[in-house]
């Protein structure tokens, strides 16, 4: 059988002192679990699970911050063939709610007090069991055992045996819902094992020797999905419970970090700490980043500091498993055009159209992609999925721009392109203006209501620095760059833009606050 959970005691039996996680505690405490130790902790959690009733088609959901018991969940899970469905920490208890209801796992792993965004899980949940990570408390309205009873109990040594095979879904990943409701996306084992992990091997040249520093939330398919990936191939992961730009330079470098990846934001607020000019990282190649649009500047910086680091970007999304197109550069002057909305070129697994309004094939539309790692479909939204999936093809509904060479641009998602005066805009291609200019930090671009223009151009921007630029500034700064229509209109100051758990920009926050 083509199973996760196989390939992990593989990596057990083979190599079982070669380290899987290194776990920096948000206490300082530094904790290093090998192939071996993951393996039979995991296996715990698969007896546990199976003993509670727990099998294939089934659900459990995690509700942590980035720690061990996550991973043993994860593969606890995989092994009895349940599903795991990770929600956001920073949730509210209404956002809970919603997604546990729709999930409906069996199993709820979490290390919040009852106090806490889930007060008002009860019995009529469905969920059957609350497994707490941490110090016991009181106030469960339903059974609950400890995480370190699970893992101290000698007699859970055994694996389950169950009828995991290539299609059991292994995740139930929900979307980021930067654009509204999040939907639940069903990926089975087989993306990852003949598809997504290859991609990742070919198209980003990991190696079961490097060395990861991991700063992706769990919940979401670039941390997940990147974890799996990792302990698939056998690499080491370098864990940090919490992620600040300072202490995550610090361990990169205690632990000699080969790889690290992270959205645009990440990367900018690191080369301001001050970490940045003392640490050494001689074992770094690798600099990835993805989910916006990285500056010149940030890069120059990174550059000038560690010259020997490659950078990759790439696109991708939960519904394809997480990776498509990758591309990688040394400097910005190598990025074609120098056209920072570049997301590389397509993998070898993907198979991709560029799909006009008129639904014919040509250099700019929208991003259709046919592929082993896409999704088997939404949890229980058979209509969705038939309006996503048409004749074997993924609907991405992200614009593309293709050129000559093969190379794709992201030009906006869909629902993000402005419509205004009767023409369209992209909002990736202003705030790639607004980013040349010295005194932008971050900038967000939306179409926010217009009696006039229909949708009017609007730009949110955090600046360098406080009062040295004007909203007039920007706006002549873009018409000398863009067509007269595409500048912003307005210009709003921030001190810092609305992001989800991974670093992206919730535009539907900042469309609401222009209106």
């Amino acid at each position: 059988r083509a199973a996760i959970g196989d390939q992990l005691r593989r990596h057990a039996a083979l190599t079982p002192e070669r380290p899987a996680i290194v776990f920096y505690a948000r206490s300082g405490a530094v904790q290093v679990i090998t192939y071996a130790e993951l393996d039979s902790r995991s296996d715990r959690l698969a007896r546990f699970l199976s003993d509670r009733g727990v099998g294939v088609g089934d659900r459990v959901a995690v509700l942590s911050g980035n720690i061990p018991e996550y991973v043993y969940t994860l593969y606890g899970s995989l092994k009895v063939g349940a599903a795991i469905s990770g929600i956001n920490r920073h949730f509210t208890a209404e956002e809970c709610r919603v997604q546990l209801d729709d999930c409906s796992p069996k199993i709820l792993v979490t290390d919040q007090a009852p106090s806490s965004t889930l007060s008002w899980l009860g019995p009529s949940s469905g969920v059957e069991c609350v497994v707490e990570v941490g110090p016991g408390e009181q106030g469960w309205q339903i059974p609950t055992v400890q995480m370190s009873e699970i893992l101290g109990d000698d007699s859970l040594k055994v694996e389950a045996t169950v009828g995991v095979d290539e299609n059991t879904i292994a995740l139930l990943q929900y979307t980021s819902g930067t654009e509204g409701v999040p939907k639940a996306v069903m990926i089975p084992h087989r993306n990852f094992l003949i598809s997504t992990v290859p991609a990742w091997m070919d198209g980003l040249g990991l190696r079961q020797t490097d060395r990861w520093l991991f700063l992706l939330p769990f919940h979401t398919i670039a941390g997940l999905g990147t974890f799996t990936i990792l302990t698939v191939i056998g690499a080491t992961v370098i864990l940090m419970e919490e992620v600040e730009p300072n202490s995550a330079l610090n361990a990169a470098a205690a632990d000699d970090a080969t790889v690290v990846s992270q959205t645009p934001t990440f990367y900018l607020r690191a080369s301001e700490s001050p970490a940045f000019e003392k640490v050494e990282l001689p074992s770094l190649r690798k600099c990835i980043t993805y989910g916006g649009m990285i500056s010149k500047q940030v890069i120059d910086r990174w550059a000038s500091r560690y010259p020997h680091v490659t950078w990759f970007t790439y696109w991708g999304q939960s519904e394809l498993t997480q990776l498509g197109t990758v591309g990688a550069f040394d400097s910005f002057e190598e990025i074609p055009g120098g056209d920072p909305t570049w997301i590389g070129k397509p993998l070898s697994q993907l198979e991709i159209r560029v799909v006009g309004e008129d639904g014919q094939d040509g250099e700019r539309g929208e991003l259709l992609v046919r592929s082993p790692s896409v999704m088997a479909g939404y949890f229980r939204d058979q209509k969705q999925t038939e309006e996503s999936i048409r004749g074997g093809w993924l609907r991405t509904g992200d614009i593309v721009r293709r050129d000559s060479e093969g190379n794709l641009f992201f030009f906006d998602r869909r629902k993000d392109v402005i419509k205004t005066g009767g023409m369209n805009v992209s909002s990736q291609e202003v705030e790639r203006i607004l980013l040349d200019h010295y005194g932008v930090a971050e900038c967000a671009v939306v179409g926010v209501p217009d009696p006039e223009w229909s949708e009017a151009v609007v730009a949110f921007v955090v600046p360098v620095s406080w009062g040295e630029m004007s909203e007039q500034d920007l706006i002549t700064h873009c018409k000398s760059r863009l067509a007269s229509y595409k500048a912003p209109k307005r210009v709003t100051f921030l001190r810092g833009l609305p992001r989800d758990a991974q670093g992206k920009i919730v535009k539907r926050n900042l469309r609401q606050d222009g209106e």
